[in-house]
């Protein structure tokens, strides 16, 4: 039951800890294991390797393997070590020895690789996906709260007006960044290493080019050595840029329960949307917010993992690589959630006006009433001082009639600007 079987039995205990959660975490890549065989099948027919007879039979296999992954039915049991195991193991069963030869010229090395960069790419696409309908969502939001004022604060002081519109938008936009970062790591992983065996090639005459063609990998991992070291240099990759996103959203978070609090009361969420306390009935707790600000930390820390697990490990293949797939697997599914709930949540929430005439807000308006008396003719120093001088003494009014007209202000959100700076 395992491709590296060489007719000897392996301690048992010593099976447990090497094989570790793989059945679990290779129905995540089991798909592209298949698309991975398909395009691998096809192309040993071309160079002659097999028949066209053979292939048509290895074809139907994987496509029934395929239609049992999309349908749920398809486990990994106890006897098999990984996904690859199983796959090679149901052809033989159904195909006898044509089943055995889907292995030729691969290595399990490869297949891992290959199944992954194709997990990658595919999951890369759909969270960029999400992050888009999220940024929409936020831009909407803006557009419709623009005029509602929102205290801006810095060192967590008071500090100058803001506004939900600006607040909305400026996560919308700060998405774009992580998406630059996603976009590059798509790069990154849209090079087919398939075709490297154990990292050193094959003696087999293998089209490279043509698995290439079939995976619709963007471009070749020529160097079989190179495709073996991007095993961790990929994964390092991934959870930067699932790294960055996280913060974004885990930041978005933070605000959100302390706006939410109510010494701060700017918005407010659905009772559904909360939860309450088993001893303070007045309780309506940001829980959701709260989880996914754990949940994205917990992906943030991910990448000194794949460092600390890659760090000077020579070339060539390392077992520690096993350990990599599990955590970044696990983190791409987390951060779906994360953002389908996101968006979910954030459509229902509460916009509130709070009391500009609140004496804790006082000072809120300062700087545009410095900026007034520049305007007047005076310095900026002396107005600051002036301005200063009445903060000091107590006679200060302020004056909230000042609008702020410039790109990318509580007056001139650029909110199309920002909509049209998406990456297509």
């Amino acid at each position: 039951m395992k491709l590296w079987d060489k007719g000897f039995s392996i301690d048992k205990k010593i099976e447990e800890f090497t094989v570790g959660n793989d059945r679990q975490i290779d129905l995540h890549i089991a798909k592209y294991d298949v698309q991975a065989s398909t395009a691998h099948a096809k192309m040993l027919q071309s160079i002659g390797i097999i028949s066209e007879q053979e292939l048509e039979l290895l074809l139907e296999g994987l496509k029934q393997l395929e239609t049992q992954i999309k349908a749920g039915s398809f486990i990994i049991d106890a006897q098999f070590e990984d996904v690859h195991s199983k796959i090679e193991y149901e052809l033989t069963k159904n195909y006898g020895e044509i089943g055995k030869k889907i292995h030729t010229a691969r290595s399990r090395n490869d297949q891992v690789l290959v199944a992954l960069q194709l997990y990658y790419k595919q999951n890369l696409i759909e969270v960029k996906s999400k992050v888009q309908t999220l940024f929409n969502t936020l831009l909407t939001l803006a557009e419709n709260h623009k005029e509602v004022l929102l205290p801006g604060y810095t060192h967590l002081q008071v500090a100058m007006p803001s506004s939900f519109g600006l607040w909305f938008s400026a996560y919308a936009e700060v998405l774009i960044d992580d998406v630059y970062v996603l976009n590059a790591v798509q790069k990154i992983v849209d090079q087919n290493p398939l075709g490297s065996a154990a990292g050193y090639g094959s003696s087999f005459p293998i089209d490279r080019e043509f698995t290439t063609r079939e995976l619709d990998f963007q471009t070749l991992k020529y160097n079989v050595v190179a495709a073996q070291l991007s095993r961790g240099k990929s994964e390092r990759a991934v959870s930067s840029a699932l790294g960055s996103l996280a913060n974004t959203i885990s930041r978005f978070a933070m605000d959100i329960c302390l706006y939410n609090s109510q010494n701060f009361a700017f918005i407010s969420f659905p009772d559904q949307l909360t939860t309450g306390s088993s001893i303070m009935p007045h309780k309506k707790n940001p829980d959701v917010f709260e989880l996914i600000r754990g949940k994205c930390n917990k992906i943030q820390s991910l990448h000194s993992e794949m460092l600390l697990l890659t760090n000077n490990l020579p070339s060539g293949y390392h077992r520690d690589f096993q350990l990599l797939k599990e955590n970044v697997i696990n983190a791409f599914e987390s951060i779906k959630d994360v953002l389908d709930i996101f968006d979910y949540s954030i459509q229902k929430i509460k916009v509130k006006q709070f009391d500009i005439n609140d004496k804790k807000y006082q000072y809120l308006f300062t700087v545009d009433n410095i900026n007034n008396l520049v305007i007047e003719g005076k310095s900026f120093r002396e107005a600051y001082q002036e301005i200063g001088a009445k903060v000091n003494d107590g006679s200060y009014e302020p004056d909230t009639s000042k609008k702020h007209t410039h790109t990318g202000s509580i007056h001139n959100l650029a909110l199309e600007s920002i909509r049209a700076k998406f990456p297509k």
